[in-house]
This record gives structure tokens, C-alpha cells and sequence, in this order.
């Protein structure tokens, strides 16, 4: 009995710091951020400014956007009543990893709750830390939209996005998700595949493919992640105020590296 009760506690042990994927990967757990304190570790994350894209047209350093509790990251959007000063319609808060944090191949996940809003555009994604965008290609783990039941993991590239080629391969796909609960989002980053799934239920392969367009495959280059609450634009569509605030309560992120390479080289810091 005794021995089958220390067998138990090594096998837990092995599994909180590895992951296997669906396609039979090992994994080994190299940083994680469980935001059991009560501020945002800023050696690995900084408030996403404000720019002119649809995703970040909201965007605020506003502290009531941001709050470390009960072991989540919250992440607030808001309908701008109380800050005059600032002409936006809605305040978003959102945080990255740009230039402190990276993965170049490996797996990341994050386990996340999130709240629906007519309007609401949550997302976690990742794009290349030194190459400009779309060059440089984009990952988005999640996306959804309003109050849908399901997200969107998708590709993007200057193949995908420029050259238009977005079915040969596939460059997206659905999952569904616990509306009322957390679940886990994750990106594979393969030499020759990229593996988007939720709650480890695969949603997409994207692979490699020999071809002579530009810019197919951009991927194994740093990458960092970014996590964020977004508000209105072309696809999301309005928002309206009266399902205002909206929050995203994110539990955990870690990053992974493949467990037979053990090159700390591709999770930089």
C-alpha cells in the first residue's frame, strides 16, 4: 500500500513539469506565471499601449483595467464614463511579453476564463519578437467573439495575409469551449508544424509545405504573447454599453520547451 502511494506522488510529480501532446510530444515546463501575488510581474509583462488598429484602438494603462487576485490575472473592458480626459468610447486593458519573454519553439498554454459582451474580442496570441508583422507571422490562440461558444485558433503570415492563400493549408479552425468555466489554450511550435487545440481537443495542424510563395512557414523565431481584452471593430462587430464592464480572469500561463532538446536557447529569459 505504502509503495503504491509513493508511485502515485513520482508519477504527479513527473507530470507538473512536463506535457504531452495528442500527437505524442514530450514536454518540459520551463516558466510559469500562476499571478499568486498581488501586482503584475513586470520582469516578464508590460501594459499593451494604445495604437490605431481595431485591436488596440482601446487600449489603457488605467490600473481599474488591471488586477492581480485569487491567484488570476484580471484583465477588465469598460465603458468609458469616468475619464473624461480620454476620448475613447471603451477602455481595454492588456498585457505582453514583448522583449522580456520568448519561445521559439516549444508549447504554450494558458488556462483562462472569459466573459462574454455584445462587442467583446478577447484574444491570446503571440508574434514574432524582432520581425515586422506579417512577416514575421502571427499566432493567435484565442480569439472570441461576443458571446460565442466557441473560439477561433488561427495563422497568419505575409502568405496567409498578403498572398491570400489561407486554405492550402488550412489556416484556421474552431473549437468549442466551457462558456461558464476555464479552459486551456494551447500553441505547438514544431520545426514543421504549428498545433493549435482547447482543452486538449486538436483544432488545427498548420504544416510546412513545400511551395515557391513567399513566407509560407515564418515560424522558429522568438516569439512573444500577448494577452488582452478587446472592444468593437470590422469583425466583432458594435459593442453596447449596457454588457459593460467585461473581464477576463486568466489562471495560468506556462511556457514548455520539447523535453529531448532541453535548449534553454528557445525560451529566452
Amino acid at each position: 500500500m505504502k509503495r503504491g502511494i509513493i508511485m502515485a506522488v513520482m508519477i504527479t510529480a513527473f507530470f507538473a513539469v512536463t506535457a504531452v501532446s495528442a500527437g505524442g510530444p514530450q514536454y518540459t515546463l520551463v516558466w510559469e506565471d500562476d499571478f499568486n501575488g498581488t501586482e503584475l510581474d513586470t520582469a516578464y509583462w508590460s501594459k499593451i499601449p494604445r495604437g490605431t488598429s481595431d485591436w488596440d484602438r482601446h487600449m489603457s494603462a488605467l490600473d481599474t483595467l488591471y488586477e492581480v487576485r485569487g491567484s488570476n490575472l484580471i484583465l477588465r473592458g469598460i465603458y468609458n464614463t469616468a475619464y473624461p480626459s480620454d476620448t475613447s468610447r471603451y477602455l481595454t486593458g492588456g498585457v505582453y511579453t514583448k522583449n522580456k519573454k520568448t519561445i521559439t519553439y516549444g508549447k504554450v498554454e494558458i488556462r483562462a476564463k472569459l466573459q462574454g459582451a455584445r462587442g467583446a474580442w478577447p484574444a491570446f496570441w503571440m508574434v514574432a519578437n524582432d520581425v515586422p508583422w506579417p512577416r514575421g507571422g502571427e499566432i493567435d490562440i484565442m480569439e472570441r467573439l461576443n458571446n460565442d461558444t466557441i473560439v477561433y485558433q488561427t495563422i497568419h503570415s505575409h502568405y496567409t495575409h498578403v498572398l491570400g492563400i489561407k486554405d492550402n493549408p488550412q489556416h484556421g479552425g474552431v473549437n468549442t469551449i466551457d462558456t461558464d468555466g476555464y479552459n486551456t489554450y494551447a500553441v505547438e511550435i514544431l520545426p514543421d508544424s504549428l498545433v493549435l487545440s482547447v482543452n486538449g481537443s486538436h483544432t488545427l495542424t498548420y504544416p510546412r509545405i513545400e511551395t515557391d510563395k513567399e513566407g509560407q512557414f515564418p515560424f522558429g523565431v522568438p516569439y512573444f504573447l500577448m494577452l488582452d481584452m478587446q472592444i468593437e471593430g470590422s469583425w466583432v462587430g458594435k459593442a453596447d454599453p449596457a454588457d459593460y464592464p467585461v473581464e477576463q480572469h486568466i489562471d495560468w500561463v506556462r511556457f514548455y520547451l520539447p523535453a529531448d532538446t532541453g535548449k534553454e536557447a528557445s525560451a529566452s529569459k
